[in-house]
């Protein structure tokens, strides 16, 4: 039995972060030395990243409140406790999910809220319960016996083991229809410090949401969507060190070193030997050579711009095969699991999609993992032709 993606809707905070802004910020602030100022100058810049978004209001220009991340009169960055940080996602990342899922189920109009029979939820920023599976049911008038899940603390990667539970669901049952809503408030763990892991990470991540349906049925001819093949997940050996997610006193912590591009790059070939492997129609590709050939688009996670020029390099990618994860990266930045479900609706909102071209979803987090799966598209002129 075949699973079936629709289109992923996407949801972001209404506060820009303009980089070079948020650049010179992070370099003024007392206390950083000359080698920080120069790490947060190199890594701000190199990002690919132009604008992101994020919930802070205050660290918009028009914001006059009370300060508790940025004062900005003082041009200083603050440091609040890892619950007052939570405490922000709680009232924050409700409204995220709901939306999220809201339009998901408004994209789709043979799916009524009391078809869904299974919601996934997806979230590494922040604690609470009832969680947003519950608040997403009473708000939306889903059915109060739902199916539901939490994919919690994963990282940038969770999105993609989120579809394939949702893929295995509705494998086993006909009927299924599964609503998956990830929602990432990053920027609440933000943080000024002399750290290069730290600075990395201050220069790269932001705030968003997307949601998406997952059915058992394709969908009607003419809604373009992806019919789920085939899943895989890969660890790149002796990398812990390279990427964790940690609760510290001020906020959660991301380790995130500089090699963390090339450990991707030096194990890509295991992740994607593993796909080929998990797939009927890729199981002869013989090489990355084969792949890139062979598979039209590639909703790489775009963790930053390092490892999108090592992926397109290792694998011999086009521009235009990485051209929707780079120009997600550049107007959103790295909304951790969110982000991956952003490129995969570009890619399939794309005219230049069509019917039976393969898809390759790739992603990335602590462990380090890489997760990936493999789609078939189906275009807007002919779905489930």
């Amino acid at each position: 039995m075949s699973a079936f993606l629709r289109v992923p809707q996407t949801v972001l905070p209404s506060t820009p972060l303009h980089q070079d802004e948020v650049r010179d910020v992070f370099a003024s602030q007392p206390e950083r030395d000359r080698r920080a100022v120069r790490i947060v100058n190199a890594s701000f810049g190199g990002s690919g990243i132009e604008t992101r978004h994020t919930v802070i209001e205050e660290l918009g220009t028009e914001y006059s409140g009370e300060a508790m991340f940025y004062d900005r009169a003082e041009n200083l960055l603050l440091s609040p406790g890892t619950a007052a940080r939570n405490e922000v996602y709680v009232r924050e990342a409700i409204p995220l999910f709901v939306e999220a899922a809201r339009r998901a189920l408004a994209g789709s109009d043979d799916i009524a809220p009391e078809d869904v029979t299974h919601l996934i939820t997806v979230s590494c920023t922040g604690f609470h319960a009832p969680g947003p599976d519950f608040e997403i049911v009473t708000q939306l008038g889903l059915r109060p016996g739902v199916e539901r899940y939490h994919f919690g603390f994963m990282g940038c990667y969770a999105s993609i083991p989120a579809l394939r539970a949702a893929a295995q669901f509705c494998r086993a049952n006909e009927d299924a229809v599964v609503l998956v809503v990830s929602a990432e408030l990053c920027t609440l763990h933000l943080r000024s410090s002399d750290d290069p892991d730290t600075i990395i990470a201050s220069s790269l991540f932001a705030d968003g949401a997307a949601g998406a349906l997952v059915t058992a049925r394709p969908p009607a001819p003419g809604i373009p969507a992806a019919e789920l093949d085939s899943f895989a997940t890969a660890i790149a050996p002796n990398s812990v060190e390279h990427m964790a997610w940690t609760i510290g006193d001020h906020g959660f912590e991301m380790i995130l070193s500089t090699a963390v591009p090339r450990v991707i790059e030096a194990n890509i070939d295991d992740a994607l030997e593993a796909l080929c492997a998990a797939d009927e129609e890729l199981v002869y590709a013989r090489s990355c050579d084969d792949l890139a050939g062979t598979v039209t688009h590639w909703a790489v996670h775009p963790g930053g711009r390092d490892i999108l020029d090592r992926v397109q390099h290792r694998v011999g990618l086009t521009d235009a095969q990485l051209g929707s994860a780079r120009d997600v990266l550049r107007t959103c930045g790295n909304m951790s699991s969110a982000t991956v479900l952003f490129v995969i609706r570009d890619i399939l909102l794309d005219p230049a999609s069509r019917t039976g071209e393969r898809l390759i979803a790739m992603a990335f987090g602590p462990g380090l993992t890489m997760e990936g799966g493999v789609m078939t598209v189906l275009g807007s002129e002919d779905a489930a032709a």
